[in-house]
């Protein structure tokens, strides 16, 4: 079996749309500061990007999150691999993902963060596959509305594959 992948959004289209974010999130935090919550392994390259684009102070600290595995689909079973490494207490957090499909991982994720007293906590995501959705997560910040398909590239994977792809392209196998 081989497998193909077919451009779904290019890498001029992820950086305009990443750059509004980055103004949006400037404006909303004028004279004030964001921790980005960057989830790993997917979200490092737009953690990244979106990060340079932000005018006012920010400050980072990652989490490994995962319910796929090997697997083009979510297993359901969610596992915390990577907690923070600091406190979010009083801060402006912006977790940052990849992709929302079934919105299981983040629903779990954002009530385990809301225990933690942030100031703020909201939620930005580069790709949003409502099609898929079984929980109701409310995001704060959408790159895409994109269509069911198994997306890789710009930091998703398969199988550990792709993710250094500089575009967004759907997965098939001949």
């Amino acid at each position: 079996m081989s497998e193909r992948v077919r451009v779904l959004l290019s890498e001029e289209e992820l950086d305009q749309r990443i750059a509004q974010i980055g103004q949006q999130i400037s404006r909303e935090y004028a004279g004030e500061s964001v921790h980005l919550i960057c989830i790993l392994k997917g979200s490092i390259f737009f953690t990244c990007e979106l990060a340079k684009r932000i005018t006012v102070p920010v400050t980072l600290d990652f989490m490994c999150v995962s319910s796929y595995g090997s697997s083009t689909v979510s297993s359901g079973v969610i596992q915390i691999k990577k907690d923070l490494d600091e406190s979010i207490e009083g801060k402006n957090v912006i977790v940052i993902e990849d992709i929302i499909d079934t919105g299981r991982t983040l629903k779990y994720l954002l009530e385990d963060l809301t225990k933690r007293n942030p100031k703020t906590l909201r939620l930005c995501t580069l790709l949003d596959k409502p099609d898929r959705r079984v929980t109701d997560v409310k995001t704060d910040y959408t790159g895409f509305e994109i269509p069911d398909e198994f997306v890789v590239g710009y930091g998703l994977d398969y199988d550990q594959r792709y993710r250094n792809l500089p575009y967004i392209g759907i997965l098939s196998f001949d």
